[in-house]
This record gives C-alpha cells, sequence and structure tokens, in this order.
C-alpha cells in the first residue's frame, strides 16, 4: 500500500477512542471523527449504534465519500423526540466533537473567538455542548494543533471541563467523562489526579517537543511517551476501499 498518511493515522486513534463501549450511540462530528467511528463499528466494536444524520438507525456503514455500494440496512426509528429521551439524557452515548479553543482540563469552545458580549469572530455557538458534555462520554478531535487552539483559557466555555463540572457538584460531575482528545499531533486525555490534560501518544513523525512547543498551557507528561499505533493493513483498506475512497480525511487534517 501507499505511505500511511497522517489523516489515517488519527482515523484509527479516533476508532480506538470507540473500543469496548459496547451497545451505544456513536456521533462523530466533522470527516475524520466519522471515519473513524465507523471503523471502529467495522472492526473492533461491531454493537456500536449509528444514524444516518437524520431520524434512522442504520446497521450498514456508508462511506463518506464516493457512491454507497448498497442500501443501508435500516433498524431503527428515531426522532428528536426519542432521540432526547432513549438516548442524550440516559448517557447511552458517545460523542467526538470539534473544538476551535480547548483548554487544560478539557472546557471547549466552539462558539465565538473574543468575549461573547463582543466577539471578534462568531462561530458555531454553543449548539448542543453543554448538554453533551454533561451527560455522556466526549471526546474531541482538532485536526490543526496549535497554541491558538489549545490555550490556557477559552474564551467562551461550551463544552463544560472537569474544573467546572467539579464546581456544578456531584450530580453533575458523576456523568461527565470526557475521554480523549485526538490532534494531527497526538493523543490525549484527562486521567491524572487533578484531570489536567496528558499527553498519552505522538504521531509517527511528532516528537514530544513538537507538542509542547503547539500548546499554550503545560501538558502532563509521565515517562517515555509512546507512538500513536499505525494502522493495519485492513483497516487501511478499510478506510481508503470502503469509507474514504476519495481521500478526503486527507484534506481536513494538517500534517
Amino acid at each position: 500500500m501507499s505511505e500511511i498518511t497522517r489523516a489515517e493515522i488519527c482515523a484509527v486513534a479516533i476508532a480506538e477512542c470507540f473500543r469496548n463501549d459496547g451497545e451505544i450511540l456513536m456521533s462523530a462530528f466533522g470527516t475524520t471523527p466519522t471515519v473513524g467511528g465507523r471503523l471502529a463499528k467495522l472492526t473492533f466494536s461491531p454493537d456500536l449504534f449509528m444514524t444516518d444524520g437524520i431520524a434512522t438507525g442504520i446497521e450498514t456503514v456508508p462511506p463518506v465519500s464516493g457512491p454507497a455500494r448498497e442500501e443501508p440496512i435500516k433498524s431503527a426509528w428515531m426522532p428528536f423526540r426519542l432521540f432526547f429521551d432513549n438516548v442524550v439524557w440516559t448517557t447511552r452515548r458517545h460523542v467526538m466533537m470539534m473544538a476551535s479553543q480547548i483548554d487544560k482540563f478539557g472546557n471547549q469552545n466552539f462558539a465565538c473567538i473574543g468575549p461573547h458580549e463582543k466577539p471578534k469572530a462568531q462561530l458555531l455557538g454553543m449548539r448542543g455542548a453543554p448538554g453533551n458534555t454533561l451527560y455522556h462520554p466526549t471526546s474531541y478531535f482538532i485536526p490543526n494543533h496549535s497554541t491558538r487552539v489549545f490555550v490556557e483559557k477559552v474564551d467562551v466555555v461550551s463544552g463544560v471541563g472537569y474544573d467546572r463540572a467539579a464546581a456544578l457538584g456531584e450530580r453533575t460531575s458523576r456523568f461527565h467523562d470526557i475521554r480523549r482528545v485526538v490532534s494531527n499531533l497526538g493523543v490525549f486525555d484527562f486521567d491524572t489526579p487533578n484531570h489536567a490534560m496528558r499527553l498519552v501518544s505522538v504521531h509517527p513523525g511528532v516528537s514530544v517537543d513538537d507538542v509542547v512547543a503547539n500548546t499554550g498551557f503545560e501538558l502532563v507528561i509521565e515517562g517515555e511517551i509512546p507512538e500513536t499505533r499505525m494502522p493495519s493493513d485492513e483497516e487501511l483498506r478499510i478506510i481508503r476501499e470502503d469509507l474514504d475512497p476519495e481521500g478526503l480525511i486527507n484534506k481536513e487534517v494538517r500534517s
């Protein structure tokens, strides 16, 4: 096979975020997160539940680029009312969002840049990020890791981080679970005593110094940091032939 791209490494790292999730709704925003989540369902997490993006649960896994090879097998009807009643409020969902800013405790912003009352740039708004982060597992994908994104303090909190969840009390914090952050440089988690962001692995060709230089706060770095695992031959085949034959993920991820 041709040379493995950074985007393909990110897709596999994203798939790993959904490992062992069991029968739970996989929600992914962005091309690479969608490829990663669908890769997980096609390999080591077959029980993941997917929707067609509107209101139908499907069992077959469609591509993100190129024509679909078959009509999807439909398994459920889930309009928004049922979606909130049966999934969102019951914690039976793992969502991977993107972030315009994220801080060391996982507070996330994709609402605006600058003060909320008079922003320099208007972005997506709060969307569903507050509910996502307070009611079910959440991960993040950041395709361009820089000090403008990994910041000491986010301008506006869209998604709630560990420090703010703790301040809201035990009834909230017991459901709060930020699993992973995957960027184009490495993989991160919050499995530290104070839930500060920790470097888990660096992608091949990236050094720990590269990650530190592009992060606007102090990361937790423990011992020798391993490389993110490479895709297997079968995972590469699935990504390139079944999920993304046009290679859209390579346009989303900065090398």
